[in-house]
């Protein structure tokens, strides 16, 4: 293998204007050196919903939802009859159950959630002889079978025995305080590292000259100062920035990095500001529906279950349980709510489309009948204004305010069996439902909205780039420069 090993650096929730003014104030050298000597795009469309294990599952397989089947960090299992938690908020697991969340995410998403009937990076390039490395990612299923142990003070919170276990992950593999590339290295984190652990571990593997062809390393640190001071903070990009230039500074100049490994830097989702009133910001759907049977957290599906909330921030997920209830009754009912501009749910092969803010409907499906502007073909009926989608002259359909809606959208309702309405908020609202986490006053995610699902992306070090700028697409390019 001749060519320059990849390092992709994932900071989540990095979002272009921030990054852009802490670039151009002197905040960040290190991303400024890489924007100024690489290709920058601004505007990358995530994943839907905009939550972290669906937008990485994303990227890793190079499909939506309903090829890899991570709905969101939170969903029900219809045919389990369970809901599925990987970890929302410590109120939240607690009354699921911590020992559950913690096993749904250290464990079952990458070995019984994520569809075996695709494959991620990782897999892919072991396939070929071609060695990997995953720094801090909770997707991160391979081909190698690695040993991971939990600290002895947390093994009573998992269903481990003796707190270890085996998972299939690339053959250089590191997450937190259960599996480290650099002995006695410390993190403040349990569950995963923070920046500075993160950068630790990828300074060690270049000291040791031991960087695979591709590195995928993830910066969580920054969404959770987000969520609470606003999309504009800049001391988190700073802080991550420092890392970035430490690792530079390990060759004779930052250029002698750049020649010698191809870098990307990216954000996973950005974020929408929230509302400071909680009348205002929280659309609770418990008082939605308060006239029907809504399960509870604390117990399992009772069989006068009517409905089961899935909160992902500012989006959700609605189980229909009851067959009595008819999709068009609870549609209606949250049609009422200007807070929710897109409603969407599947009849037969159709998606159909509704909101609380525009009044019509949408129907489309796959067809052949006219493309959209990444390339997807589409049948289309109704009111186009409800995905803000625009038909140009030339008969091909665009985005605007909700990127690639029509596959997200797809995505997720494909994603999952049973009976379920998705919704979507306006910005600066979220969903609230029993102990469900809320940001008010700060900043959130999940949407498909544009705020949410357009990020940057700095590629320096080839001049090669992704078909089209979503991060669906990135496994193709990263396969394209890797092998």
């Amino acid at each position: 293998m001749n060519k320059k090993p990849v390092i992709l650096l994932n900071i989540d929730s990095l979002m272009s204007k921030p990054l852009e003014v802490a670039v151009q104030t002197g905040r960040a050298p290190a991303l400024a050196f890489l924007k100024e000597k690489g290709i920058y795009l601004s505007d990358v469309v995530s994943s839907f919903p905009t939550m972290s294990v669906t937008i990485d599952s994303s990227l890793l397989t190079g499909t939506y939802a309903d090829e890899h089947h991570i709905p969101g960090l939170n969903w029900f299992d219809t045919t389990k009859k369970e809901v599925v938690n990987y970890g929302t908020g410590f109120r939240e697991t607690w009354r699921l159950g911590t020992r559950r969340s913690i096993h749904n995410m250290l464990y079952r998403l990458n070995h019984e959630h994520l569809s075996p009937n695709v494959s991620t990076i990782h897999e892919d390039l072991a396939n070929q002889g071609i060695p990997s490395a995953s720094i801090n990612s909770f997707v991160y299923r391979g081909n190698t079978a690695q040993k991971l142990k939990v600290p002895k003070l947390l093994t009573t919170l998992t269903y481990f025995q003796d707190g270890e276990w085996i998972a299939e992950a690339p053959q250089t593999f590191s997450l937190g305080a259960f599996s480290r590339i650099k002995p006695w290295n410390f993190t403040a984190k349990i569950a995963a590292g923070n920046y500075k652990y993160v950068s630790r571990e990828l300074r060690h593997l270049i000291r040791k000259d031991k960087l695979p062809a591709f590195t995928f390393c993830i910066y969580q640190d920054l969404d959770l100062r987000i969520h609470y001071k606003g999309p504009m903070d800049l001391k988190g990009i700073s802080r991550i920035d420092k890392q970035i230039q430490k690792i530079f500074n390990l060759y004779s100049s930052w250029d002698e990095a750049l020649e010698r490994n191809i870098w990307l830097v990216m954000g996973d989702n950005g974020h929408a500001p929230m509302h400071v009133d909680t009348k205002k910001a929280l659309i609770d759907l418990r008082k939605t529906f308060n006239k029907y049977q809504i399960s509870k957290l604390e117990r399992p599906i009772h069989r006068k279950d009517q409905l089961v909330f899935c909160v992902n921030q500012r989006m959700a997920y609605i189980y229909v349980l009851d067959q009595r209830i008819t999709m068009t009754t609870l549609v209606e009912r949250l049609k009422k709510d200007n807070r929710i501009d897109v409603i969407a749910w599947k009849e037969e092969e159709w998606i159909r489309v509704e909101s609380g803010v525009k009044p019509g409907s949408l129907h489309y499906r796959r067809s052949e009948e006219m493309k959209d502007e990444f390339g997807q073909t589409w049948k289309v009926r109704g009111e186009l204004e409800l995905l803000d989608l625009k038909l140009n002259k030339d008969g091909t359909l665009t985005y605007n305010d909700f990127p690639d809606a029509l596959a997200r959208l797809y995505g997720v309702l494909n994603s999952q069996s049973g009976r379920f309405i998705v919704v979507n908020s306006k910005p600066g609202h979220e969903f609230k439902s029993q102990l469900t986490p809320t940001h008010l006053g700060g900043a959130a995610h999940g949407s498909l909205h544009k705020q949410e699902s357009n990020v940057p992306m700095i590629i320096a070090g080839t001049a090669e780039k992704p078909i089209y700028p979503r991060i669906v697409d990135l496994k193709e390019f990263i396969m394209r420069i890797v092998s």
